[in-house]
């Protein structure tokens, strides 16, 4: 549609907004993501996620409040351009710094095809939309490793309050995330716009 905002502004956009977020508010929101992450996945549930980096809301608490709950986490090692790589998190400890600025876990590297084994993914964004469309960096990394998630997998987008919006622009090859988690709302699905309260 003529006028219609591209990813390379909204990106450009929902970046400087971050930049803008200070130390504290940043701690408050991961606070609220850690406390809802206790509620996303069952006890034994493997749970592929990530650690947030460059202002993404959340941070280490997120991964923990899972562990402490049963889940297995398993967090995404990149390498060339292509689907994921996976290893266990067992904790700050277990993580070193990598490319592009991301921590990633020294355990043993599992192969793409460990996504299969995901109840639950949470995916980094930088805005998701009402029916589910996320807008990521642009690498593309999640594009080519959400193919292999099983039919039932939860996708869940993380993102702060103002950056669930209304409509993104979508491509062909773009996933649909079936949630988003903010820090005030919590746990919303998309394609309803339904709050929800997972037991």
């Amino acid at each position: 549609m003529p006028g219609e905002r591209t990813k390379y502004a909204w990106r450009r956009e929902i970046l400087a907004t971050r930049a803008q977020v200070s130390p504290a508010e940043h701690a408050v929101e991961a606070a609220a993501l850690a406390a809802s992450n206790t509620r996303l996945t069952g006890v034994d549930d493997v749970v592929c996620a990530y650690v947030p980096v460059r202002g993404e809301p959340g941070d280490l608490r997120m991964l923990d409040a899972l562990r402490e709950h049963g889940a297995t986490v398993l967090l995404p090692v990149t390498g060339e351009p292509g689907p994921l790589s996976w290893a266990r998190y067992e904790g700050p400890d277990s993580l070193r710094k990598a490319r592009y600025g991301l921590l990633e876990p020294t355990t043993e590297t599992l192969g793409p095809a460990t996504v299969a084994e995901a109840a639950t993914i949470l995916v980094p964004a930088l805005a998701v939309d009402r029916r589910g469309v996320r807008l990521g960096r642009g690498a593309g990394y999640y594009d080519r490793t959400l193919g292999a998630a099983r039919a039932d997998v939860r996708l869940i987008a993380v993102v702060r309050d103002n950056e669930l919006v209304d409509r993104l622009p979508e491509e062909p090859h773009d996933r649909r995330m079936g949630w988003a988690l903010t820090p005030d709302g919590g746990l919303r699905q998309l394609g309803r716009d339904l709050p929800v309260s997972p037991e």
